[in-house]
This record gives structure tokens, C-alpha cells and sequence, in this order.
């Protein structure tokens, strides 16, 4: 199989996944499962047909509309199918095809559906930082000559964002931004868990205050989509960025 055909497989599932992701992102907030029932319409509960459930074609082809009651379909649907699919070609073409690289996807496709829900509900569901630290567990294993990395990467950030949670009577972080820096350490491990909440912190400042600037957003800040951005980040480039920080420092 050419690498080119083989990105391309790697690609479909990833959009195959990503349409399952929509149905978390949709379900999870409404205490729906996620096996069983089928797919329908928000808006007339009409049944959908095969063909209207594959990834991103299936909302061209319909002009972005339900074929029986003609309401719209949200952009939510193609871009998470989308954003998912080149996610799992990004990783494998970084990281190369291994078991690594197959959990970071899966763990990707985690941080997608946190960052939604958070999005939408200011809560992050506990079943999602559960995955993920399974993954970190996983991840413990494959490297368990560095398990002190992964160990020490599960109480460093989580710990401070437990201490600012006593602090300030849970006004300044949420329980689940606590759980999920403490999944993601364990899986990141110490040195890039720093980099992904200074990243997340940086980002969340940002963005959050231009938002409230510009559109008039509410000062409740939904950390869990600011720190999974800066998972992902430093999922892929951390090691690259805690060395030219050190060599900034003159320590490397």
C-alpha cells in the first residue's frame, strides 16, 4: 500500500469517527446513549436514511438541509468530520504509524468532544477524562522505563488547579478542567503537561477577552476547549518547544 493510499484510508476513518464524535457532542449533555438509537433529525425526528449519514458528503449532497423537513443542518457536522479526519492524517504523518500515534488520535478525538461540550454546557464529562486517562495508562505502560514523567505529569498542573479551585471556592476553575490536566498529564507526562496549560491558559486569556471585547461574551470562562488546544499542541510539537525554551534559557 503507497503512503498516499494509505493517508487516504487513514483520512476516511478519521471522518468516520468524527461523525460518531457528533453524535457524543449531541447525546452526552442530554444523557442520551451513545449505542443505541438511530440517527435523526433535531428538528422532525425523521429517521435518516443511509445515505444522509456519510461524513461530509452527505451534507453537500443534501445543500445542508434535512431532506424531510427542510431545516437546516448544522456546520457543526462536516467540520468536526472534517477537523477529525485531518487530525488522524496530521498525527500519523508526524509521528509516523505506531501505537503512539494511534492513541494520540484517539485521544484527539476526545479533546474534540470536550471542547464542544464544554463549549456549549461549562462542564466537561467525567466518561471523557476517564478515556483519556486510560490512555495515559496505556501510554504508562509502552514507557514505563519514564513512569516517573507520566506520574509526575498527573499531579503537577492538576495539583495547582486544585489549589486555585480551594482558593478561590471553585469561582476560578472547574472540577472537570482539574480531572482533565490531570488524564492529560498522565498521558503527556511532566515536561509537555507545563507546555499544554501554559499554551491553554495563553490561548484561553486571548481569545477569551477579545471575545468579550468584541462580542460581549459572558465572563465565564469555558477552559476545557483552550486546554485541550493546548493538548493537542503539545501532543505534537512539545518536545520541540520545551527544547527551544531551554536552549532560550541557555540550560540546553
Amino acid at each position: 500500500m503507497t503512503t498516499a493510499v494509505f493517508m487516504v484510508f487513514i483520512l476516511l476513518f478519521g471522518l468516520v469517527i468524527g461523525s460518531f464524535l457528533n453524535v457524543c457532542i449531541y447525546r452526552i449533555p442530554e444523557k442520551q446513549s451513545i449505542v443505541t438509537g438511530r440517527s435523526h433529525c433535531r428538528s422532525c425526528l425523521r429517521v435518516l436514511k443511509w445515505y444522509e449519514l456519510i461524513p461530509v458528503a452527505s451534507y453537500l449532497f443534501l445543500g445542508g438541509k434535512c431532506k424531510g423537513c427542510g431545516k437546516r443542518i448544522s456546520i457543526q457536522y462536516p467540520l468536526v468530520e472534517l477537523f477529525n479526519g485531518l487530525l488522524y492524517v496530521l498525527i500519523v504523518t508526524k509521528c509516523g504509524f505506531c501505537v503512539d500515534s494511534i492513541l494520540y488520535c484517539l485521544c484527539a478525538s476526545v479533546l474534540i468532544v470536550i471542547s464542544l461540550i464544554d463549549a456549549k454546557t461549562y462542564e466537561i464529562p467525567l466518561g471523557c477524562n476517564v478515556l483519556i486517562a486510560t490512555f495515559g495508562i496505556a501510554r504508562l505502560f509502552l514507557h514505563f522505563d519514564r513512569w516517573y514523567e507520566y506520574a509526575g505529569g498527573a499531579v503537577v498542573v492538576s495539583g495547582f488547579f486544585l489549589l486555585a479551585y480551594l482558593v478561590t471556592k471553585g469561582r476560578g476553575i472547574g472540577g472537570g478542567d482539574i480531572k482533565l490536566m490531570a488524564a492529560a498529564g498522565l498521558f503527556l507526562g511532566f515536561g509537555k503537561i507545563l507546555v499544554a496549560a501554559g499554551i491553554g491558559s495563553i490561548l484561553g486569556a486571548v481569545i477569551h477577552l477579545t471575545l468579550m471585547k468584541l462580542c460581549g461574551k459572558d465572563r465565564v470562562l469555558p477552559f476545557g476547549p483552550y486546554l485541550s488546544a493546548g493538548i493537542l499542541i503539545s501532543m505534537l510539537w512539545g518536545d520541540g518547544i520545551i527544547r527551544w525554551y531551554l536552549q532560550f534559557c541557555g540550560l540546553a
